[in-house]
């Protein structure tokens, strides 16, 4: 048998038109899987955001009222760098989002408004890999994220969604979770590389708060670090990894 750990990544499904992406915090999606993204605008697919917070708690130095809306500007023109201009944010807590019926509702509800056929989020394990502690707040977005797939499609959770015009949506064909320790698909990352590296770079306040490296340096070694391990197992070529959730 095969050690899942260095088996082959398999390529993504191809065969959809809209996606999802639920995260906690801006910069998430950056860090995870925005060369996938842009290869999937390129290829004229739609994608769109949906972030728990603003990411307001983020910066020591920043008060939580301004960080939250530089955060967001920031958020927005990422997004656009990657070819993504539906951003939308929930409004939980940044570092104290509970998962709970709440944040299944919201996230639901953005599935069923958006009726996408993939929806991705974040790593919702308590670790990465075992090597470090995942934080609460990408476990609960991500856990949650798993749930409300299911939960959309259902018009007994949540009626009151249909109430307001949200009727159920039972569309999503899969869950992309990037970040994962057990991934087994991946996407050829080298078209959306260098948008990746921009896209990250519009973050430029958390980033300088984060490193007293270069920015980017910081942000192209990181990125081409993750896409050429990947490629091991994708062909050698440099590649986003998922682990995949049929539905």
């Amino acid at each position: 048998m095969t050690d899942p750990q260095i088996a082959p990544l398999q390529p993504m499904p191809g065969d959809w038109q809209r996606a999802l992406a639920v995260v906690a915090h801006p910069d998430d999606l950056e860090y995870g899987c925005s060369a996938a993204i842009a290869a999937w605008t390129d290829a004229g697919r739609e994608v769109a955001y949906v972030l728990a917070t603003r990411g307001e708690a983020g910066i020591d130095t920043l008060e939580p009222a301004k960080c939250g809306l530089l955060r967001e500007r920031e958020q927005r023109a990422s997004a656009a760098v990657v070819g993504v201009s539906v951003v939308e944010f929930l409004d939980h807590k940044d570092g104290v989002i509970e998962y709970g019926t709440a944040l299944r509702r919201d996230i639901a509800a953005a599935i069923r408004r958006h009726r996408p056929e993939l929806v991705i989020t974040l790593n919702h394990r308590d670790t990465w890999g075992g090597v470090a502690w995942n934080t609460p707040d990408h476990v609960a977005v991500g856990r949650a994220t798993l749930d409300a797939a299911a939960d959309a499609g259902n018009r007994w959770i949540f009626p009151e969604l249909a109430e307001q015009g949200l009727q159920p949506w039972n569309g999503v064909r899969w869950v992309a979770v990037a970040g994962s320790a057990t991934p087994t698909h991946a996407v050829d990352a080298t078209p959306g590389l260098e948008r990746a590296v921009r896209s990250l770079l519009e973050h430029r306040t958390y980033i300088e708060a984060l490193t007293d490296e270069d920015p980017e340096t910081y942000v192209r070694g990181f990125l081409s670090r993750n896409a050429n391990a990947t490629g091991e197992r994708f062909g050698g070529k440099p590649a986003v990894a998922f682990e995949l959730f049929s539905r």
